[in-house]
């Protein structure tokens, strides 16, 4: 299929999870494949020396490294995205850094990247916000429209299934009032007519625990025009997460999913954890360091910080660690290669190999 002047050979975007879950090695196999490896813009130079003292430069630079690593790894197949969230702080200048870098997609969320367009001079870098709701998809699209004379390239409709943070009211998730199929209904009758309305297309990827080939097939006659998937892929020997990341993911069951508060002010999933269970008896941890990371965050105030508990998840420290994901995640018992993962979704692509 084509988005803009962009080809997937295969429509799938892997989501992308941070900090440090997928960075190059993760994006590159999936872009090798036909489809759209994510490279997470969160907190990337969490490795570099200079993190703590000059985060921005670290961040700048890792992101660069991880964009072209990806692009040399997928062997000129795919696209190589980068996601972003609003709520950073360093949201300008991450979208600036990947645009130079010459990402082929950015996809925003965690919030309405109302201003995105006026931060990407290049027309050929695909725009995408992601959205949980048609009414957010409609103020999006106007905004764009009235603002710069532009439309997003793509939609990522997210349902209350996926894993991190949820475009959710906690209302609506406990108990679960909502579900991915009825959004996706509702967000393809308002494209319908909209796109009709301004002669554009908008193609819309459904996301948020999508585990089978049934599935897929079933979101696409509803509209979609294909999928994203992020959880599945930290089950991957290319997955850039450590072995304990994997490990807490396939000897979890849906029993050990939560859902649980960020500092970015959204509520997120996540496995059960020695953090969570400490967080549920105190007040708050207070952060050892910060790098002013979040527009949400006050770290005198802040229950805990999202930056290191994210960062203990990958440094081998699972008693300090966070541990994102998304629900449906039973089946998901052993660690395989990214071609077979792709092929669990997508069985028609057959063996072919791009080496």
């Amino acid at each position: 299929m084509k988005i803009a002047n962009k080809l997937l050979s295969i429509p799938l975007i892997q989501g992308g999870m941070g900090i440090g879950i997928s960075l190059s090695k993760l994006a590159g196999a999936v872009a090798k494949e036909g489809a759209m490896g994510v490279v997470s813009a969160i907190n990337p130079g969490y490795r570099e020396p200079d993190f703590k003292q000059d985060n921005l430069a670290a961040n700048s630079r890792a992101l660069t490294a991880e964009i072209e690593e990806a692009r040399r790894l997928s062997n000129g197949h795919g696209l190589i995205g980068v996601n972003i969230m609003c709520a950073i702080n360093q949201y300008k200048e991450m979208v600036q850094v990947a645009a130079k870098a010459k990402a082929d997609a950015l996809i925003c969320g965690a919030g309405l990247p109302l201003n995105l367009p006026e931060l990407v001079a290049d027309k050929n870098i695909l725009l995408a916000p992601i959205v949980s709701s048609a009414r957010a998809a409609r103020t999006i699209c106007e905004a764009w429209r009235r603002r710069y004379q532009r439309f997003p390239d793509f939609l990522v409709l997210e349902g209350p299934l996926a894993g991190g943070h949820l475009g959710f009211k906690w209302a609506d998730l406990k108990p679960l009032q909502i579900n991915l199929e009825k959004l996706l209904k509702e967000l393809v009758t308002w494209r319908k007519s909209y796109t009709s309305e301004h002669q554009i297309e908008l193609p819309v990827f459904a996301a948020g625990g999508i585990r089978t080939a049934t599935e897929v097939e079933n979101l696409q006659a509803l509209g979609a025009a294909g999928v994203q998937v992020g959880t599945p892929f930290i089950a991957t020997f290319e997955c850039d997460a450590p072995q304990s990341f994997k490990d807490a993911l396939i000897s979890a069951t849906e029993e050990d999913i939560r859902l649980i508060e960020s500092p970015v002010g959204m509520p997120a999933r996540a496995i059960q954890s020695p953090l969570l269970r400490k967080l549920d008896e105190v007040k708050r941890i207070p952060p050892r360091y910060c790098v002013d990371c979040l527009k949400t965050c006050d770290p005198r105030t802040t229950k805990y910080c999202i930056n290191e508990a994210l960062q203990s998840a990958i440094t081998d420290n699972p008693q300090t660690g966070l541990f994102f994901s998304g629900a449906r995640i039973d089946g998901l018992k052993k660690i395989v290669s990214v071609r077979e993962r792709i092929r669990e979704f997508f069985p028609q692509i057959g063996d072919r190999s791009h080496e």
